[in-house]
């Protein structure tokens, strides 16, 4: 490579692609496990004596862990780093998966679900952030698309797995959960050699560890911007991400996060019932429509992720999905009529779903990013948690129109506030996403990039 070359701006290489595809086990093993439960609770209601309360305790176990863990990694992440979790959190997510094999009552397989949230709320934290943070400018949305795709895979895998061997016996349902262990030990190896962050080491002060980090993958003649004085600590990670500054980009991302995810885990954790609900007697063909336009979708979106500004195609799958769903309670097109309103949906939506890999971490600067995008996913775990907990119940109560209804309204209302206050970032430069507080020390940027070029030529 001749001259000098901005981090940022490296052509892919195969470190990138393999530092993304490390990531996807995490992810992976989340659609797995999120697309699994709805089959294995209905098979495990016998065994375990489990009435609706229960179901819906199950359904939505892993989404409060996730909850609990992405919002505590964030300010972790970004005070000691990312790779350490990264390297070893999958290690620990295989055990408790084989574990969820010899439950016997519904309460231990509630603190394991519990626990398996807990794990994948800290992998979502740290995966993005450290993808995010190797990743090229100019492919950044597309690789990490991927983990969108690979989430996505794991769903339909789920359900493909638990159909093919919902009839191998009574333990049918505790092999399924089981297996959600498999794909995090075998992307382990991957992990282990992934090092960290160069731009969080740069933005901790630690510039030598960063720039050997990048000779030793990039070569000598990559630089990285010098870092910006740390800003005056007076607050927390959270409270600086509700301060004056970053409040709208905080609230953006929390918003348009949870106004996806609602409808989409509600609907797919229990995409059977809801099909049933709707008249359509072939559960599994219904089902396996949905599946496969689920992946078709993410497989579409990571096509057109940097090719179209975020915030049209972040504001128009709010529309489309809405759009879709709202024919799906109303239309009344008969059985197949239904599954086809229903993948429309689930294909609008899955693409949509690349942009929680992608949008987050270009709303915050560096110092809290992790914190950021744990924030964001925090809010919308919460969110699909109590949501995935009330559908069957609102079904039995309300019935399922006015319960799709109450999901069309989330999408509207994601799609109208993100119009008025969502920023474009597909041009954004991570190291040059500062605070004011960050400029005001060094002057001005101009000034940081011109000082990171006349190290980088001095080396």
């Amino acid at each position: 490579m001749s001259g000098q070359v901005s981090f940022e701006d490296l052509p892919l290489s195969r470190f990138h692609i393999r530092t993304v595809f490390s990531g996807t086990g995490g992810q992976f093993s989340d659609g797995f496990v999120l697309g699994i439960i709805g089959i294995a609770v209905s098979m495990a209601a016998g065994p375990l004596q489990l009435n609706a309360l229960w179901m819906g305790l199950l359904g939505a176990a892993s989404l409060a862990g996730l909850f609990l863990g992405s919002l505590f990694a964030g300010p972790i992440a970004d005070k000691f780093g990312r790779r350490t979790i990264f390297a070893w959190d999958m290690l620990l997510f295989a055990g408790i998966s084989v574990s969820q094999f010899f439950v016997s009552s519904p309460e231990q397989l509630l603190v394991l679900r519990l626990l398996l949230g807990l794990v994948l709320g800290f992998d979502y934290v740290v995966s993005k952030s450290l993808v995010t943070e190797f990743a090229p400018r100019r492919y950044r949305g597309r690789l990490l698309s991927v983990l969108a795709a690979a989430w996505a895979a794991g769903y339909v895998v789920a359900y493909l797995v638990g159909f093919a061997i919902r009839d191998v016996g009574p333990d049918a349902w505790r092999i399924m959960l089981a297996l959600s262990g498999l794909p995090a030990l075998l992307i382990l190896p991957l992990r282990v050699g992934v090092p960290e962050s160069p731009i969080w080491l740069m933005a901790r002060g630690r510039g030598e560890e960063a720039m050997s980090i990048v000779r030793s993958k990039f070569g000598p003649n990559v630089f990285l911007p010098a870092p910006t004085a740390a800003p005056q600590k007076k607050r927390g990670n959270w409270a600086e991400l509700f301060s004056k500054r970053w409040r709208k980009n905080t609230l953006v991302g929390c918003v348009f996060y949870t106004c996806q995810v609602i409808p989409f885990f509600a609907l797919g954790t229990f995409s059977p019932k809801v099909l049933e609900a709707l008249n359509v007697q072939d559960k599994f063909v219904g089902g396996l429509v949905y599946n496969v336009l689920l992946m078709l979708g993410a497989l579409i979106g990571l096509t057109i992720i940097d090719r179209i500004s975020r915030r049209a195609f972040l504001v128009g799958t709010f529309y489309l999905s809405a759009v879709g769903l709202a024919v799906l309670a109303y239309g009344g097109f008969g059985p197949l009529g239904t599954i086809l309103a229903f993948g429309f949906f689930s294909c609008v939506l899955a693409a949509a779903v690349n942009l929680e890999f992608v949008y987050p971490p270009e709303l915050f600067p560096t110092h809290l990013r992790a914190s950021g995008i744990g924030m964001a996913v925090a809010a919308s775990r919460f969110g699909s948690a109590f949501a995935t907990f009330l559908l069957p119940i609102a079904v039995q109560q309300v019935g399922i129109h006015t319960a799709l209804g109450v999901c069309v309204g989330v999408l509207v209302f994601g799609g109208v506030f993100c119009h008025l206050f969502a920023p474009e970032t597909s041009k954004e430069e991570l190291s040059g996403v500062v605070s004011e507080s960050d400029i005001s020390s060094t002057g001005d940027l101009n000034t940081v990039f011109a000082a990171a070029d006349r190290n980088s030529k001095g080396k």
